[in-house]
C-alpha cells in the first residue's frame, strides 16, 4: 500500500509538473507550448454578408400615427370644461373616458379615434369630443451608446436615422489639444429591427455623408454607437459564458479560456475571427482543437475582435460571419438595453439555435 501511494503522488507529481490539466469537455491544453509560439492572423479574407439595405426604406412611411398601449390622451366634451382629462391608451387598446365604459382606439389614427368616441358618445348625447396627444409610448426608438442624450425616444412622425440622433443631441465627443475626437465607434455601430441586424454604415453616413445610409426607422429600432476607446474582445456562440473579455486577453486560447472554455459539441475545428467593420468585416477560421493540442500555434487577436465558436461546421466563410455579427449585436443590444431599462442589471447574452 505505501508504493501505491508513492507510485500515485510521484503520477501526480509528474502531471502537474508537466503543465498538463484534464478538461472533462473537449480537448486538453498543454501549457508546455512556447510562449514565442504565437502567430498574428494573416490569411483574413473579405466577405460578403447576406443582408441588404432594403431600397423602401429610403421612402417615408404613407401611415399616419396609430395609438397604441401606453399613449397618452386629453380628452374633452365639447361645452362642459369640467370632464377635461389626459387618460391613457389601456393595454387593452382601450380608453375609458366620462360616459363610456371602454372604446376600442388601438391601431387608431387621432382623427379616426375622435370620430369612434363620438359615434360611441351620441348613443347618449349629441356633443362633440376635441382631442390631443399628448404623451407617446407605444411608437418609440432606443438610441444608447457614444450620444450626448441616451434615451428612449417617442417617434410619432416619420424619423430618419440622422434626425434620431440629433434629437439624442449627436455622437459624443471629446476635446484633445483643441480638436474634437469622436468618442463613438462608427465601425461598430448598428441598428437592430425585429431582432435582425439592418446594415447601416454609419461612418458613411456620418463622415461621408452617405445619404443612402439614412434610412427612415420604424418603432421600436435599436441604435447603438458603441466606445471608440473600450477595445473589447467578443467571445461568442458555444461557450460557457459568452461575454466581451478584457482586451489583454490578446490570444484566441486566454480569450475563450475566460468564458470557461468551449460547451459539448462545439464545434472546434472551425471558430472564426471577425475583424473589422460591421458592414465590411474580414474573418479567418482556425482549428482550436490543434491549438490546444500544442500542433498549432496559438493566434494574437486585436481589440473589439469577434470570436464565434460555432455549434455546427458551415460551409461558406459569409454564413459564419452572418452568424458571429448577428449573435454580437443580439448580445449587445440585450445588455444595453436592459442597463438602460434598469441599472446595475445583470448582463446577459444572445443566443441562436442552431441552423437559424
Amino acid at each position: 500500500m505505501k508504493r501505491i501511494g508513492i507510485l500515485t503522488t510521484g503520477i501526480l507529481a509528474l502531471a502537474l509538473g508537466s503543465g498538463c490539466y484534464f478538461s472533462k469537455d473537449g480537448p486538453k491544453f498543454d501549457a508546455r507550448l512556447p510562449s514565442h509560439q504565437l502567430v498574428a492572423l494573416t490569411n483574413m479574407a473579405s466577405v460578403e454578408l447576406t443582408n441588404r439595405l432594403n431600397p423602401e426604406w429610403l421612402k417615408a412611411s404613407t401611415n399616419y400615427f396609430r395609438l397604441g398601449p401606453g399613449d397618452k390622451l386629453e380628452l374633452e366634451v365639447i361645452g362642459d370644461p369640467s370632464t377635461r382629462t389626459i387618460t391613457p391608451v389601456g393595454p387593452d387598446g382601450k380608453v375609458y373616458f366620462y360616459l363610456l365604459p371602454g372604446t376600442d382606439v388601438g391601431g387608431l389614427t387621432l382623427e379616426d379615434a375622435k370620430a369612434r368616441l363620438e359615434e360611441e358618445l351620441h348613443k347618449y348625447q349629441t356633443n362633440q369630443i376635441a382631442i390631443q396627444l399628448r404623451g407617446i409610448d407605444s411608437s418609440r426608438v432606443w438610441i444608447l451608446g457614444r450620444v450626448q442624450n441616451a434615451g428612449v425616444y417617442p417617434m410619432s412622425a416619420p424619423m430618419t436615422v440622422l434626425e434620431a440622433l440629433s434629437l439624442a443631441g449627436g455622437t459624443s465627443t471629446s476635446s484633445t489639444a483643441g480638436a474634437g475626437e469622436d468618442l463613438a465607434d462608427l465601425e461598430h455601430a448598428f441598428i437592430i429591427r425585429n431582432g435582425e441586424r439592418v446594415p447601416i454604415d454609419f461612418r458613411a453616413l456620418l463622415k461621408e455623408g452617405d445619404m443612402t445610409q439614412n434610412i427612415y426607422l420604424q418603432p421600436d429600432d435599436f441604435i447603438y454607437l458603441p466606445s471608440s476607446v473600450s477595445g473589447e474582445i467578443y467571445v461568442l456562440g458555444a461557450v460557457r459564458a459568452p461575454k466581451a473579455v478584457p482586451k489583454n486577453q490578446r490570444t484566441l486560447i486566454a480569450a475563450i479560456a475566460e468564458t470557461g472554455g468551449p460547451i459539448k459539441n462545439a464545434y472546434l475545428d472551425h471558430v472564426a475571427i471577425v475583424r473589422g467593420s460591421l458592414t465590411n468585416p474580414k474573418i479567418a477560421t482556425v482549428d482550436y482543437k490543434a491549438i490546444v493540442r500544442g500542433e498549432s500555434p496559438d493566434v494574437l487577436l486585436e481589440p473589439r475582435d469577434i470570436v464565434y465558436v460555432p455549434f455546427s461546421p458551415y460551409r461558406y466563410l459569409s454564413r459564419y460571419a452572418d452568424l458571429a455579427l448577428l449573435t454580437f449585436v443580439r448580445a449587445v443590444a440585450i445588455n444595453e438595453g436592459a442597463h438602460a431599462a434598469a441599472p446595475g442589471s445583470l448582463p446577459a447574452v444572445a443566443a441562436i439555435s442552431v441552423g437559424k
